[in-house]
């Protein structure tokens, strides 16, 4: 079989991009082809021939002022391509998109954000009018793109905007790699953590993770960390780790006084080793229809605290793993919890250890029901429904 992928951007550290490649491998280990189309790539190529099959990167870089404007040439480029070169069996666009066979929806619906989160001037600009256009022809009744769903709860807001059939929704469980349950010695992380960012053994850290600064609630986390006493701030650190702009949140700090307290780092590939070495992981986000990295922290042992907008901070509330702020978020709520979850940590808290353990076994449980080749298989059953309905 040959496969087209086609995505915005790849950077080795995004959750998205990690799905996007694990199945291409997967597919090309199965023997077929897959071809990922994209604007940029921003790490080693992945290996062209393997035994069985081949993937093969087409990099093709938009034009435009806007960004916007840039995905739209990007999409008239690649589509172009797909028609005067290549016959794919199935076109899978994991950013929304017209041309589409199937759609793997990592995000929450575009137009939902923009009705809940920003104001009716926002939903006049043209760069609204078209991610909302790109939305639509994945999802309206009129289309036949199936979609491959991390969180079947946003099935719900998608059909309330544009009444898309049930029977084009198809559930991903969660996916954690083997190596995320890998533990070191705990006392080696912690020491690992430390050293990696010049601070001393005694530093109590939390952890916030994640391409896109303002998405994953930094903001939030740096007000947070305002509201804390003198006293709770003392040898307490917040690195956030991710691919995005630092600036903003600079000078959030250094407007309320807290610079020496937050560390902005560019993405890493040593996450999990850090993880294992933080004291908690702290994910306020507005939303996000998944949050995979909640999942990490509960595979590496860290109690999390995080906000009930995330996909998975549901998996937080199941297993006992940490403490999730409701909807509608409330600052004051996530600034108690902060309080609260530091104070646990300088005092050693017993919960702290009991949030650890539940995580770890509820992550091991996920582990059991996806190995990783869920996406393949469904994309290999629509090829074989696709190809029946043509014959």
């Amino acid at each position: 079989m040959k496969f087209a992928f086609l995505i915005f951007k790849y950077f080795p550290y995004g959750g998205m991009q990690r799905d996007m490649l694990r199945t291409a491998n997967r597919l090309a280990t199965a023997g077929h082809s897959v071809d990922i189309f994209t604007m940029s790539w921003e790490s080693e190529m992945p290996e062209r021939n393997l035994p069985e099959g081949n993937i093969n990167v087409h990099v093709m870089p938009g034009k435009g002022w806007f960004n916007f404007q840039k995905y739209q040439d990007f999409i008239r480029q690649a589509h172009a391509r797909l028609a005067r070169e290549f016959q794919f069996d199935l076109v899978v666009g994991y950013n929304r998109m017209g041309g589409l066979d199937v759609y793997f929806a990592a995000d929450a619906c575009f137009v939902e954000r923009a009705y809940r989160q920003r104001n009716w001037l926002y939903r006049l600009m043209p760069r609204y009018r078209w991610f909302r256009e790109m939305e639509e022809v994945v999802f309206s009744p009129q289309s036949r793109t199936q979609m491959l769903m991390v969180d079947m709860k946003e099935k719900a807001v998608f059909q309330r905007w544009y009444h898309t059939q049930d029977e084009r929704f198809h559930y991903i469980p969660p996916y954690l790699p083997a190596e995320r349950l890998q533990l070191h010695d705990r006392k080696e992380m912690q020491a690992y953590l430390r050293n990696a960012f010049n601070l001393p053994q005694e530093t109590n850290i939390a952890l916030l993770v994640g391409s896109g600064f303002y998405v994953k609630g930094l903001d939030r986390a740096v007000h947070a960390l305002a509201s804390l006493s003198a006293d709770m701030r003392r040898n307490f650190k917040l690195i956030a780790i991710g691919q995005d702009k630092p600036d903003p949140f600079i000078k959030m700090a250094r407007k309320l006084g807290l610079s020496e307290h937050l560390i902005i780092s560019r993405g890493r590939p040593d996450i999990p080793q850090l993880m294992q070495g933080a004291d908690f992981y702290l994910h306020p986000a507005y939303r996000e229809n998944t949050g995979l990295v909640i999942l990490e922290a509960m595979a590496s042992g860290l109690p999390v605290l995080a906000t009930a907008s995330c996909g998975y901070a549901v998996h937080v509330q199941e297993a006992d793993a940490g403490r999730v702020v409701p909807v509608p978020f409330e600052q004051a709520v996530l600034n108690r919890e902060l309080q609260d979850i530091l104070a646990k940590v300088r005092t050693r808290d017993a919960q702290l250890e009991a949030w650890r353990s539940n995580g770890l076994q509820h992550a091991r449980k996920l582990m059991q029901e996806n190995d990783g080749g869920a996406e393949a298989e469904i994309m290999l059953r629509i090829v074989a429904e696709k190809q029946r309905g043509a014959a």
